[in-house]
């Protein structure tokens, strides 16, 4: 089976459950996007499936193998993650940056470059390839850390599996939309693309299939239609919030009292 898969996965911390039965799959083709509150479990949920995270039971399968069975540098060719911090603390060049997603593939520098330079445009970041890391903003670095992981996912196949863990959150709204439009171009070149977003309207507008966690488990889960309920969403953020259909897509709000 192509893409990656997590079967009644449970993981335990400080003997406190933090998934508890979890199942999901990231299929070629397709944008999942796990949403949910605070301490829901979504980055352990994509920790899991980055192979970083070890299930207490369950398992987790890449490319329909046992990931534990995968060898990492084969792993690194298969699935690329963008994880929360996305810091560097040394002054490399964003060119520099980039060209570490592909340290498993064995290739030239200058093949490298190459590959690193066009998800460096792909990013729109170009112009800042020899500027270095530490003179970026907190959402310019995000998007270095993005450009990465596209480098790292080159080719881009229907055995490519590229998980996200908040990629916009430091990000304007501009460059959030860019990397989001950027994310979906890779689902429509066959990849299998997991993301962890708090923003449920844009997870609304950029997913095929939304997965909902509370309190360690998948509350709801499937198409953007049948997790965006209100009723459903109220219940699991603890607000009220609204969901209404404008220009053919839906749109998700907290309700906010009248000033």
């Amino acid at each position: 089976m192509r893409g990656l898969r997590i079967t009644h996965a449970r993981v335990t911390l400080e003997k406190q459950t933090i998934l508890d039965d979890v199942s999901l799959s990231f299929r070629p083709g397709r944008v999942t996007v796990i949403i949910g509150p605070n301490g829901a479990g979504k980055s352990t949920l994509l920790g899991v499936a980055a192979g970083t995270m070890r299930v207490d039971a369950g398992e987790v399968t890449l490319g329909g193998q046992d990931i534990r069975h995968v060898s990492a540098k084969r792993a690194a060719r298969m699935r690329a993650v963008m994880p929360q911090d996305t810091s560097v603390a040394f002054p490399f060049t964003v060119r520099e940056v980039v060209m570490m997603g592909r340290s498993a593939w064995s290739e030239s520098a200058a093949a490298s470059e190459q590959v690193a330079d066009e998800a460096l445009r792909s990013a729109g970041l170009g112009a800042m390839a020899d500027r270095e890391i530490t003179t970026l903003s907190g959402g310019e670095r995000q998007l270095v850390a993005f450009a990465r992981v596209i480098a790292q996912a080159t080719p881009v196949t229907e055995s490519s599996v590229v998980l996200l863990d908040e990629p916009t959150a430091a990000m304007d709204i501009a460059h959030a939309e860019s990397a989001l439009t950027l994310a979906r171009s890779l689902a429509a070149r066959a990849a299998a693309v997991g993301i962890v977003l708090h923003d449920i309207d844009a997870a609304a507008a950029y997913a095929d299939d939304l997965v909902l966690m509370h309190r360690g488990r998948v509350h709801a889960a499937g198409s953007v239609a049948d997790v965006c309920v209100p009723g459903i969403l109220s219940r699991v953020y603890g607000t009220p919030i609204d969901v209404f259909e404008l220009d053919g897509r839906l749109h998700v709000t907290p309700v906010r009292a009248a000033a």
